[in-house]
This record gives C-alpha cells, sequence and structure tokens, in this order.
C-alpha cells in the first residue's frame, strides 16, 4: 500500500498499524548533490508513514485522512544504507490524528524528527 512516490523513493513497508507504522528507504537514489540524504526525501518518508497509520486509524471509522500540517528537524545525516522511520501516534481524535516519525539510519542513530497532522474526512478508498 505505498504510492508512487514511495515506490519511486524505494520505500518498503514493514509494519502497519494505527499504534505503529514503519517502513525503510534507501539512501541511494535518494540524495543530494553533495552526496547526503536528500532532506525533501526524508520528509516524503515521513509524510508517507504518518499517512499511512492515519490511514488505518480512519478505516475502521470509514473516515480518510487528509494532511494539514508537517514539520522535521533534520539532525544527522547519511551517506549510505538505509533509514527506517516510525511512526506513533501524539493525539488519536474524532477529526484529527497526529503522528511523530522518527527516521534513523542503520546504526539506530537518530537522523530526524517529524510531526503530521492529518484531518480525517468521511469516505473510504
Amino acid at each position: 500500500m505505498v504510492s508512487p512516490l514511495e515506490e519511486r523513493l524505494g520505500v518498503v513497508i514493514e509494519k502497519l498499524t494505527a499504534e505503529e507504522t514503519r517502513g525503510r528507504m534507501p539512501v541511494e537514489g535518494n540524495t543530494q548533490i553533495a552526496g547526503i540524504l536528500h532532506g525533501g526525501a526524508t520528509c516524503a518518508l515521513a509524510e508517507g508513514l504518518g499517512s499511512m497509520a492515519a490511514y488505518a486509524y480512519g478505516r475502521e471509522r470509514d473516515l480518510l485522512p487528509v494532511g494539514v500540517d508537517i514539520n522535521a528537524t533534520h539532525h544527522r545525516s547519511a551517506r549510505k544504507g538505509w533509514v527506517t522511520g516510525v511512526a506513533r501516534p501524539l493525539y488519536l481524535g474524532s477529526k484529527t490524528v497526529t503522528y511523530e516519525i522518527v527516521v534513523s539510519d542503520d546504526q539506530g542513530r537518530r537522523l530526524t524528527t517529524a510531526r503530521i497532522t492529518c484531518q480525517l474526512r468521511p469516505g473510504s478508498i
């Protein structure tokens, strides 16, 4: 259940629940000109994982998530290997949800902390 963007980034989903969604992405092919992981690719990974988790939460209630806010702080960079993102809920409400997504490198070092908020609207896929 990945979007065409996540397919292009090489994202692999390992777990998908409302309480925890986990996915991996290769650094190779997702770098900026300086040879380090592109912040935009990292944000796309984070937003995708948070949105999938929000979808898992809303699906049980016939609600679809629509992103309304995302922010990210990049703490360090990566040049090789894979990065792993884990989305966990900060708030699960009836009309909005907020997830924190932590992206780490192969050594378990935190690279990015992101947060996404989605509005939940009636509907289903």
